[in-house]
């Protein structure tokens, strides 16, 4: 009995790392002449964690974002300190709010094509994990694969 106590004192004494899900994750198309686009998705995790940073083989640059609307002006930002990820509740990633930000891109998105994903994740003790998923490229519907940040050249940032 007591080596079973030990043992369980031992295993409780490592902390847990914030199980994170991911569901319907997709990137949007662009046409040749287009150097970013967005990366859209659900994210829930078990315990109360960070979206610190996303990395990508197929862009030079790639940032948790926010676009918020200020006065009829579209803002959108970097998240220098991540996206707050709340125990058991799903947060989305999506067009005209949080997303993924691909700049420097690399080659041209197209539609049917697999991207792959780094989400870097932070739970409440600064531990850090990596998850690798792959993303597909689809258009948003009605857009053509243009959408709300087609026509915006975000190479600057």
């Amino acid at each position: 009995m007591k080596r079973i106590t030990l043992a369980a004192l031992i295993f409780a004494a490592f902390p847990v790392m914030a199980q994170v899900t991911v569901k319907d994750p997709w990137v949007r198309a662009t046409v040749p002449a287009m150097k970013a686009t967005g990366a859209f998705m659900q994210i829930t995790s078990a315990q109360d964690a960070r979206l610190m940073e996303a990395k990508s083989p197929v862009a030079g640059v790639v940032e948790v974002h926010e676009m918020t609307m200020e006065k009829d002006v579209m803002k959108m930002r970097a998240l220098a300190k991540g996206l707050d990820l709340p125990a058991g509740k799903t947060v989305e990633l999506k067009p005209g709010g949080y997303h993924i930000m691909l700049m420097d891109l690399k080659q041209q998105m197209k539609e049917g094509d697999t991207v792959p994903l780094t989400l870097v994740v932070e739970d409440k003790d600064k531990k850090r994990s990596s998850i690798e998923i792959k993303v597909s490229v689809k258009p948003l519907a009605g857009s053509g694969g243009m959408g709300a940040m087609g026509g915006m050249d975000h190479s600057k940032h």
